[in-house]
């Protein structure tokens, strides 16, 4: 089997910020305002290797070649409903990104995605595409909404979360081995119900404030 193309942040504060998080008292308000520190973070890493050129400018002081982008602006598709919370802080460094999202839920019986909405920009093939959701437990939510973004012709995917399970990690890589998952934890394993162990509960609910 490939190796996963996993990346795991590890900055004092993201481990900071997500211990915050885990804790079952915390509230909806705070939870999501962690939610959307963390993705900032987050948003720097999965843009690291974006392409730069050279360009003139003219500073206070004198004209210079300065680097900017080179590329077109990247899109980000969240996995309904959760990946909503990821969305806010992403948009905050990424003010010109395109938006997509995906609409899948879990059948709780059989913990497959039903998929129930997709709406994506056009021209995918050209863009850096980040998915976002808080949590790759399963994997088949992932691998699902990349198929269909996939289908629409992006090449360049990378899946963002925040917390992933072993077992998510690895549906992934035999799902979409080219794609690489950027996170903040990579946690012990999924229990019974398919929810990530130590994990944070419900990522959704805890958004919202639902049950």
């Amino acid at each position: 089997m490939p190796q996963p193309k996993l990346t795991i942040i590890e900055h004092p504060l993201v481990v900071h910020k997500l211990s915050m998080m885990r804790d079952k008292d915390l509230s909806s308000r705070d939870f999501r305002s962690l939610l959307r520190e963390i993705s900032q973070f987050l948003a720097y890493e999965v843009t690291r290797d974006l392409p730069l050129r050279l360009q003139t400018i003219t500073t206070p002081l004198t004209e210079m070649q300065a680097p900017v982008l080179d590329c077109p602006d990247p899109v980000l598709v969240s996995i309904l409903r959760a990946g909503n919370g990821l969305l806010d802080g992403m948009l905050e460094v990424l003010p010109t990104a395109r938006v997509g999202f995906v609409g899948l839920y879990r059948d709780e019986e059989t913990l497959r995605p039903v998929q129930y909405y997709c709406k994506l920009p056009p021209e995918l093939a050209s863009r850096r595409v980040i998915v976002v959701d808080p949590m790759l437990a399963t994997g088949h939510s992932a691998a699902a909404a990349i198929d269909l973004i996939k289908a629409k012709g992006a090449t360049d995917i990378v899946f963002q979360c925040l917390l992933a399970a072993p077992e998510g990690v690895d549906c992934m890589v035999r799902a979409h081995p080219d794609v690489r998952i950027v996170t903040a934890a990579l946690d012990e394993c999924l229990n019974e119900n398919g929810y990530i162990v130590p994990g944070l509960g419900d990522a959704g609910d805890r958004i919202f404030g639902t049950s």
